[in-house]
């Protein structure tokens, strides 16, 4: 018998455990789910997204759950019966016609469970699992083990023993949303014998001329000695290798390979995304027993990190070429996990590309992501740094957590481990800052992992020893890195070393956006501002109209982030003249944020420097997504309606880029002169990530706020933009300009901005434009702003007679724009393209800094 399997995906119910005899048992649409997403589908809870619903569904997560099915198969003594369970959330037991058959306490490992014996041929079978509540589980964890101190920085520390989603106790971003239930596919196989896995372990000549290694397989329960499995490797349909083996005692078979010319898979913008068909099939007695098809790529990555003269660099190679890697941070997409879908996944993917993103950190509070995220990443380009699943907090190493820690890391190693866009595993996210904010114990000299058992960071042995030697193990080609932020053991803020989390923008000491190029680290593995999704969205969230305001409870409790009015207010009000309305005020934290970007992403992105002097590596937001609608760091929100601060990104990630960095004195501190904002020098660069020098016209403008006039003599030249790097083209360069005078003999102000303009071509591929910083400071009145759009709703035309900054349009779910965010510069029309649901870009609202009631075809709304 060929192996068999079935998805038990329908004919599920459901019911809390206390009212299992008596209550009624409410149907499941269908497995995966979870508790949330049943009890809401049959009304019998609000909508938690909705309003302060959140609160009315606490009682959940304090309860136990049951969900169950029935299923018929048919027996035979020939073949083996399992039940496999890729995912339970997560303190299950699992019985089969009134028999306990798993107890499990992950939600991170999957479990295959024979049930051969104890089925009932030809009749209804029943499983039933039990989900005990995680949250009460877990404050009896931390009760058990007095003998360590679960520090925790953020919510309840009941979360740091339970091997669950640390964010679903909540976070800054994320309600609390304490899930359970079959949370990934439970499956009937049945099988003579089946393949665990197969895999490649490879090397790639330093020419990139050969890969050569082994194909390996691992057979599951059943296999004999005398079996053989046949591993091939195909491209597009065309036999590249094919080796008959034999399987061993332990169920393993492997074989050497080599493959000459290998097509390599790069990140998109860097090469193709080249996979090659592996597979491998399993032969008794001339009969197929079961057979395996993965697609793989090959690829060399290198993490450098070598001693130069900023400190000691940290950034990729890709098959020999240095990646710049500027990317997003990625949070689970939804709160309740098992409604993300292969499409959901495909189209957040699909957005990377679409903003010039080659790299995404999957962040450790959540999960071990879905083989549907992998496979998008894989198919369209885009690296992940992947963290092992711990978060802010100090874990304990009692040996039964050390165990299932064990378990879920050498599974998920495995899962990944053929995916040639996971390059790198982290041990967790800012465990090492709340080693530091607690002064737990830490000596980097210290090399014996037995006394780091001992310390009151304990922690350290699963991020120093036990981690990196399973990865080694399982996955020995892939980087490693103890933690992020991480660096040699130093501090994690050290700039000089490692990776760090750049939050004293925002958090920390609330420094200037604006000064962004001093607050650089060698890989900057998070930073961010935070904005207001767009007002679909808000509404969406908060339908009482009385509560749609800035600073209403409602929107209070929206925002999960601890200050933040405090925060978000700060910034607007040292930038923007203040709104009181909520259309207004979204618009100036949408462009606060797009602002934060612009000036990080440019800078940073100016430090990649050149072969031998990348003084920073890459640069990931905090964070490309949502899990629920709400105002957060995301620069996309829930509902994959895009923010300005995405189109900022996706700016200041071309692959051929201008950047401006213009003087910005201090102008709030003591006796700053409010004055002297209206800056005349400044810097100009060319950042390329092409792998030659590209010939390029440069054309650099200065141009009145006021007047839309050209001040001052505008600066033309032809350079090569040097491959893979930085070209420097001015440097603190300052604008001659013939100033005026009023009849006291003061200098009468003149407002102006510094506009770069980069074409290969005749075609002009970058912009950039530098204000006179605060913008609140500046007069838009009189902008004449027009836009026009086509007959067909495909195509957006907006153009300025006076320079305009922030121009933004309303987007909506469903409707899919070219660019947004922007600023116009008298003369230069701005083009957009609209896709996806293009009638709803008629009468599409708009607004823009400083826009006035009267200066627009539309009421200046977002």
């Amino acid at each position: 018998m060929q192996f068999s399997t079935q998805e038990l995906k329908t004919g599920w119910s459901m019911c809390q455990r206390e009212d299992q005899s008596q209550g009624p048992w409410l149907p499941v649409k269908q497995v995966p789910s979870q508790v949330h997403i049943d009890l809401l589908a049959n009304e019998k809870i609000p909508d938690p997204f909705v309003n302060a619903n959140e609160l009315a569904v606490q009682w959940i997560g304090e309860k136990d759950w049951v969900y169950r099915t029935q299923f018929t198969v048919s027996a035979s003594t020939a073949v083996r019966t399992d039940l496999v369970f890729l995912g339970l959330d997560t303190f299950a037991t699992a019985s089969l016609n009134g028999k306990k058959i798993l107890e499990s306490e992950n939600m991170h490992t999957s479990h295959r469970v024979n049930i051969s014996e104890l089925l009932l041929p030809n009749q209804a079978n029943e499983l039933q699992i039990v989900f005990e509540s995680a949250l009460l589980r877990g404050r009896e964890l931390v009760r058990q083990h007095p003998e360590h101190t679960f520090h925790v920085r953020q919510t309840e520390d009941s979360r740091i023993p339970v091997r669950k989603a640390q964010c679903h106790w909540g976070w800054d971003w994320g309600p609390i949303l304490m899930t359970a239930g079959p949370w990934r596919p439970v499956l009937l196989e049945q099988y003579v014998s089946r393949i665990d896995d197969v895999w490649a372990q490879y090397q790639i000549s330093p020419d990139l001329k050969t890969c050569s290694g082994e194909l390996r397989m691992r057979a599951g329960s059943g296999s004999q000695v005398g079996d053989k499995v046949i591993l091939s490797l195909l491209h597009e349909g065309r036999a590249i290798f094919r080796r008959e083996c034999q399987v061993d005692s332990s169920g393993r078979a492997k074989t050497a390979f080599h493959i000459d010319e290998p097509l390599l898979w790069y990140p998109h913008g860097y090469g193709s995304q080249s996979r090659y068909q592996l597979s491998a099939e399993l032969i008794r007695a001339d009969t197929t027993l079961d057979s395996k098809v993965k697609l793989i790529g090959f690829r060399c990555c290198e993490l450098v990190q070598e001693k130069d003269e900023f400190g000691k660099s940290f950034y990729f190679r890709i098959n020999g070429v240095d990646a710049f890697a500027g990317g997003s941070c990625w949070i689970p997409g939804d709160s309740y996990l098992a409604q993300m879908s292969k499409d959901c996944y495909d189209d957040w993917m699909k957005l990377m590309v679409e903003s010039n993103q080659i790299m995404i950190r999957v962040w450790g509070g959540g999960i071990y992501e879905d083989d549907a995220f992998l496979d998008a990443c894989d198919t369209y380009g885009i690296l992940i740094w992947h963290d092992f699943a711990f978060a802010c907090a100090s874990y304990p190493v009692y040996p039964s957590f050390l165990e299932t820690v064990e378990e879920e890391a050498r599974q998920n190693i495995r899962r990944m481990r053929s995916h040639p866009s996971v390059v790198i595993w982290a041990g967790n996210n800012e465990d090492y800052q709340v080693q530091e904010r607690y002064k737990l114990e830490y000596k980097p000299d210290d090399t014996d992992p037995d006394s780091w058992l001992k310390s009151t960071f304990p922690a350290r042995y699963i991020y120093e020893y036990l981690l990196p030697n399973l990865v080694r193990e399982e996955d020995p080609s892939i980087i490693y890195h103890p933690g992020s932020p991480w660096g040699d053991g130093k501090h994690t803020t050290d700039p000089a070393v490692g990776d760090i989390h750049q939050w004293d923008i925002w958090h920390g000491q609330m420094l200037r956006y604006q000064d962004a190029d001093q607050l650089a680290g060698r890989f900057v593995s998070e930073f961010g501002m935070e904005a207001y999704p767009h007002l679909e969205t808000i509404r969406r969230a908060i339908t009482d109209p009385q509560q749609q305001r800035p600073g209403s409870m409602m929107m209070d409790f929206r925002n999960k982030a601890r200050d933040h009015e405090r925060r978000l207010m700060t910034y607007v009000a040292e930038n923007f003249l203040v709104p009181s309305d909520l259309p207004s005020f979204t618009h100036v934290t949408q462009i606060l944020q797009a602002e934060t970007m612009r000036y990080a992403y440019k800078a940073w992105r100016r430090m990649w420097g050149r072969a031998g002097a990348r003084k920073c590596g890459g640069v990931l937001v905090w964070q490309l997504n949502d899990c629920w609608p709400t105002m957060s760091w995301a620069v996309v929100d829930y509902y994959l309606v895009k923010k300005p601060a995405f189109y900022a990104i996706s700016r200041a990630l071309k692959p051929l880029d201008v950047g401006i960095a213009r003087a910005c004195p201090e102008w709030t501190s003591g006796h700053a002169d409010a004055t002297a904002t209206n800056t005349i020098e400044f810097d100009v660069w060319i950042a390329s990530s092409h792998q030659e020098a590209i010939e390029v016209d440069l054309t650099i403008k200065f141009i009145s706020i006021r007047s839309g006039e050209l001040i001052g003599e505008t600066i033309t030249t032809k350079t090569l933009a040097s491959p893979n790097g930085t070209t420097e083209i001015l440097k603190s360069h300052r604008v001659m300009r013939t100033s005026q005078s009023d009849e006291m003999g003061q200098e009468i102000q003149d407002p102006f901005i510094i506009y770069a303009e980069l074409a290969v071509g005749g075609h002009v591929l970058a912009t950039d434009t530098a204000w006179p910083q605060p913008l609140k400071y500046l007069d838009f009145s009189h902008r004449n702003v027009k836009v026009e759009v086509s007959p067909l709703n495909d195509q957006i035309t907006v153009s300025a007679d006076l320079p305009v900054k922030g121009f933004v349009f309303e987007e909506k779910e469903g409707l899919k724009l070219s660019d947004n965010g922007f600023d116009i510069v008298p003369g230069r029309a701005h083009i957009i393209t609209v896709s996806g649901n293009a009638a709803l870009a008629e009468g599409l609202n708009w607004t823009y800094i400083g826009a006035g009631p009267f200066e627009t075809g539309y009421k200046p709304r977002l």
